[in-house]
This record gives C-alpha cells, sequence and structure tokens, in this order.
C-alpha cells in the first residue's frame, strides 16, 4: 500500500521542526506551506526533501532565525531587497504580496531579492496569485553554485536558473515551472543515491563528454548540466539561463563577482495586472481562446490528449489533497534524525 499524509498533518510536522531548530513562527509557517505546496504539486525534488538542508543551515547560522530584509531600493514599480540571509518562502511571500499591491495600483509590480536563503519550489507560489486574474513570473538563481556549462563549454558556470509563471483563463489557470538546464540538480542529486542512470545524456563529464552518469558529474574531477537543448539545441536554454542571471544578480546588483556565503538564491518577481493594460477581459478572452485551441489539438501517437502546462501539477494537488501526500521514498527516513533531535513526533499515515 502507497504511504500517504495529510497535507495538514505534513505541514504542521514541518513547522514543528522548524520553530524547534530556532525559526521565527512567521517564518516556519510559510516555509513549512511552501514544501507541502511542493509536494502536492508534484514537486518531489524540491518540498519537503529540501528540510532537512534548511535545519542544517538553521543550525549552522547559515539560514537566519530572525530579522527583516533590508531596502535597498524603493521606487513606486520597482523594490530591491537585501534579504539578510532570511527564509526565502518568508522573503518570497513577502515580495510577492509588494508586487501585487503595486502592480494593482501601476500595471507592473517588480521585486528583486539578493541574499536570500534558498526559496523552495517556484510552482508553489503561483497559484494564489493567477487565481487573482493577475499574471505573475518568477526566476531565481544561486550565485555560489555554479553547475551548469555554457553552451560549447565544458565547466560549470552557472546554475539551472528556474523560470515560472502563471495566468488566468476562464476555465482555470495556466502555470509553469521549468529548469533552464535539462534536469534540475535534486534530480541528478537523487539518482546518483539510488544509484540509476539519467534518461539521457543531458550532463557532460570533466572532458565535455556527453553521459547520463550522475557520479561522473558528482564526483571530482566534476562534470557539469547541459543548457535545456542538450548537445544540439542549448543555445537556446543557455541564452534563456543568462537572461535568467540577468534579471536576478544584474538587478539585485550583487551575485557572482561577490564574496559567497553559503546556499543562498537571488529572485526576481515580477507581477502584473490585465486590468491596467488591454483590460482584464480582453486578456482572459485572448489566453482562453488560445489554451482552448490547444487543448482541442487531435494528440498524436502516445499522447491521450494535449494538455495546458500546470494541468497535471493542479490535478495531481487536488487529488493528494483528498486522497493525502504520497512523498518520495526517501524524505521521511531523511527527517527521522531531525525528529528525534527535536522531540517532533512523524506524521501519521492517513
Amino acid at each position: 500500500m502507497t504511504a500517504r499524509y495529510s497535507a495538514t498533518e505534513l505541514s504542521i510536522f514541518a513547522y514543528r521542526l522548524l520553530t524547534q531548530a530556532g525559526l521565527e513562527p512567521e517564518k516556519a509557517h510559510i516555509a513549512a506551506e511552501v514544501l507541502v505546496e511542493g509536494d502536492l504539486l508534484g514537486h518531489t525534488t524540491h518540498g519537503l526533501s529540501l528540510l532537512p538542508a534548511y535545519l542544517n543551515d538553521l543550525e549552522s547560522g547559515s539560514l537566519a532565525k530572525s530579522g527583516k530584509p533590508e531596502v535597498i531600493a524603493d521606487f513606486p514599480a520597482a523594490l530591491t531587497w537585501d534579504g539578510m540571509r532570511q527564509s526565502g518562502p518568508w522573503l518570497t511571500r513577502l515580495g510577492i504580496a509588494e508586487a501585487v499591491k503595486r502592480a494593482k495600483l501601476l500595471g507592473t509590480g517588480t521585486v528583486v531579492i539578493r541574499r536570500s536563503h534558498h526559496i523552495a519550489c517556484l510552482a508553489a507560489y503561483l497559484r494564489s496569485v493567477a487565481e487573482q486574474g493577475l499574471m505573475i513570473t518568477l526566476a531565481c538563481s544561486d550565485p555560489t553554485a555554479a553547475l551548469v556549462a555554457p553552451h560549447g563549454g565544458k565547466k560549470g558556470i552557472y546554475t539551472p536558473n528556474p523560470l515560472a509563471s502563471a495566468w488566468p483563463t476562464k476555465d482555470g489557470i495556466v502555470m509553469f515551472d521549468v529548469s533552464l538546464s535539462i534536469l534540475a540538480y535534486n534530480v541528478l542529486r537523487r539518482a546518483s543515491a539510488a544509484k540509476t542512470k539519467i534518461a539521457g545524456k543531458w550532463m557532460i563529464d570533466c572532458e565535455g563528454n556527453p553521459t547520463d552518469e550522475p557520479d561522473l558529474v558528482l564526483n571530482k574531477p566534476l562534470g557539469s548540466l547541459l543548457p535545456l537543448g542538450g548537445m544540439d539545441h542549448g543555445h537556446k536554454g543557455y541564452a534563456l539561463g543568462l537572461w535568467v542571471e540577468a534579471l536576478t544578480g544584474g538587478l539585485a546588483g550583487h551575485g557572482r563577482t561577490d564574496p559567497a556565503e553559503g546556499w543562498t538564491a537571488t529572485t526576481f518577481i515580477q507581477v502584473c495586472d490585465p486590468r491596467l493594460f488591454g483590460g482584464e477581459h480582453s486578456f482572459v478572452k485572448q489566453t482562453s481562446f488560445i489554451a482552448e485551441a490547444c487543448r482541442a489539438t487531435p494528440p498524436r501517437s502516445g499522447f491521450d490528449r494535449v494538455r495546458m502546462p500546470g494541468d497535471m501539477a493542479l490535478a495531481k494537488r487536488s487529488k493528494q489533497l483528498k486522497e493525502g501526500v504520497e512523498l518520495f521514498d526517501t524524505i521521511i527516513p531523511n527527517l527521522i534524525p531531525y525528529s528525534e533531535k527535536l522531540g517532533v513526533s512523524l506524521p501519521k499515515l492517513v
């Protein structure tokens, strides 16, 4: 029988671990919600699997237990914060709320955050904004890591730099969260731990040879992830990855030229309110037309139907809210030592 857990039970469990580790209650509550939302949507490498690393960084001081961001620049449509090593999910939620407020007044609201701790699954932030009739774009980079080789190169220079966005249609929202390398780094680590190969030769070893062997990337001499598009069309993912570097480190004025401080994130948040552009009705009319046209397209061999980005994740979320969250099989075992150390009971099965 598949082990499943109530989403509420998992959020309480994560909250208790984080507060016992010293994180302020509001920050722990938001971080717990965001991590569980990642698992609800099926992003199992960026849900509760991240919690042990967050707890380790709380203990080491790399993740600040309390404090507020520092304002670097504040203009009507643009705001820049120094996150001061605060909780990434908390900072991102605060930034989104500020971007929403400004977008409703000005059409767009943009918030850039530097020196945040890791922000978890980008998709976990999208739904609530798009359901307000707004469009949101999120992107982040980690200036302390160099994992992805530029197209044509054989050494990692930047991070997978995920990009996410969501917007409304008359039949629900469209949303996506994609890494600008072919696969996320945590997928690679999980495959290495399981001693399995990657599904394709989406990485290169230290000599620049394509490989599907995780350890040829993770072990020294280090290999690299390939940009989205791989060996043949990686110039596309490479360009997009550099674009995210400009949106994050560039706009934040802080990144790869500055001293490394540990696991971090530089985050770009932009919200647009269609009412202040061509109008909400016209926006939804256009987005709904293309969504309906895509869904009505006859499926090719191997597909039962054409879906919109986010359809499967949102369906999975709805199902797991009703039936319980199915966690990846290493998540709870990896959290048992923290549960025992911090005196927090494990979540109960549904």
